[in-house]
Formats: C-alpha cells, structure tokens, sequence
C-alpha cells in the first residue's frame, strides 16, 4: 500500500515538473532534436501574414500568440507539414498536448520519418496520461503510455544514437509500471508491471552506459528497481 502511494504521489510530483519545466524551455526548447529552427525557416518564403506572425511569436518564446496565428494560417494551408510542425511544437509549449498530438500526427502522417515529431507527440501523450487531474480511465491511461513508447520506439529505430530518446522512452516505461503496477488499479497486471519496469531499466542502463555521470537517472533506476521489488 505505502509503495502505491509513493508510485500516485510521484506521477502528480512529476506533472507538476514537467509544466514547470516546460514554462522555462523558450528559445532553447527550440533547438530540441534540431527541427524547429529549419522549419521556421521555410516559413520566411510564405506569404501568408498569419505563418510570419506564429513564426515570430515562436521564436519570441509567446507559445500562445503562435498557436493563435498558426492555426489562422492552417485554413488556407492545411497540408503544409512545416506549420503544422511548428502549430503543435507551439501547442506543446502552451500545455495543450491534445492539440500538439493532432498536429504531430498529421505530420508523422505526410512525413512518417520525422524523428522530432514522434519525440513531441511520444511526450504530449506521456503527459495526457500522467494528468492525475483529468477524468481518462485507466485503461485510456494506459493506452497513452503504450502509445508514447511506441512513438518513442520508432523514433529509436531511425536515430538510435540519441540517449534523450532512451531516457525518456524509459520514463514512459516507468509510468506505466507505475500504473499498472498499482493493485487499485482497474488496469492492474502484476506480470506486465515487472516487464514494463525491466523495459525502463533497460533503458536507463543503456543511456547511464553512455553516460556514466548523471546521477539524477543513476537515481531513478534505484527507485525503479524498488519499485519492481515490492510488487
């Protein structure tokens, strides 16, 4: 029961970081796997008023005003990747992460080897589900998470030489342990737990190996690995 309620109380501590963190992330947020400043380079050759606009609220670090303006420019544009691009990295920023999966799915759809854009709609959904403020069951939590590590799964497949993928694919792995782990959960699976915390130990070890020095993931593999012992 005490492990339980460490796992709950963890997941809403871990929210709150991540939109604490995300307030902070402005100009060098966007240079996050290297896609935003490309594209919001491209939009210097678009006319339309409302794309320059979201570019330069985007760059200027006002998410809010960007969305406003990209999804202005979105109608008279709806297939150009490179808005909707920057429209759900500005959405993720603005923690509208509903927004940002649509808008990154609609890239992954017109660009499927877009490693940046199953990196951002992998956290917008690790997010969703973590929300310990929304109404989702457990059961679309765990949908969530399940589909967080397969984005982050496909990403590792077309660049597996990027730890940040590794660790936050073994976030997302902790976080369903920690879901379905939990035996008050409706969603509750005992085997799948142990697998999903092995899964994140992985991955933890495997970004340690490369980085030897970070004490803070050297941490959280201790934690895992009692959090798999007290199932």
């Amino acid at each position: 029961m005490f492990i339980s309620q460490i796992r709950k109380l963890y997941m809403r501590v871990k929210l709150n970081k991540v939109h604490l963190s995300v307030k902070k992330v402005v100009i060098a947020g966007l240079f996050v796997i290297g896609s935003i400043p490309a594209f919001a380079q491209n939009a210097d050759n678009n006319t339309n008023p409302y794309v320059k606009l979201g570019q330069k609220a985007l760059i200027d670090g006002d998410f809010k005003a960007a969305v406003t303006n990209l999804e202005k420019a979105l109608p008279s544009d709806p297939q150009n990747l490179d808005i909707l691009y920057m429209l759900g990295y500005s959405q993720y920023q603005s923690n509208d992460y509903t927004g940002a999966t649509k808008s990154f799915s609609s890239v992954i759809k017109g660009r499927p080897n877009d490693v940046s854009a199953y990196y951002y709609r992998a956290k917008a959904q690790n997010t969703l589900a973590i929300d310990t403020e929304s109404k989702l069951t457990d059961e679309q939590r765990s949908n969530l998470l399940h589909a967080s590590i397969s984005d982050y799964s496909k990403a590792i497949e077309m660049n597996d030489s990027d730890a940040k993928l590794y660790q936050n694919r073994a976030m997302a792995f902790r976080d369903l342990g920690n879901l379905i782990g939990t035996s008050t959960s409706k969603n509750y699976n005992k085997t799948a737990a142990v697998e999903s915390y092995d899964n994140c130990i992985k991955d933890l070890e495997t970004v340690l190996k490369k980085n030897p020095n970070r004490k803070d993931l050297d941490l959280e593999l201790k934690k895992v690995k009692v959090y798999r012992t007290s199932l």
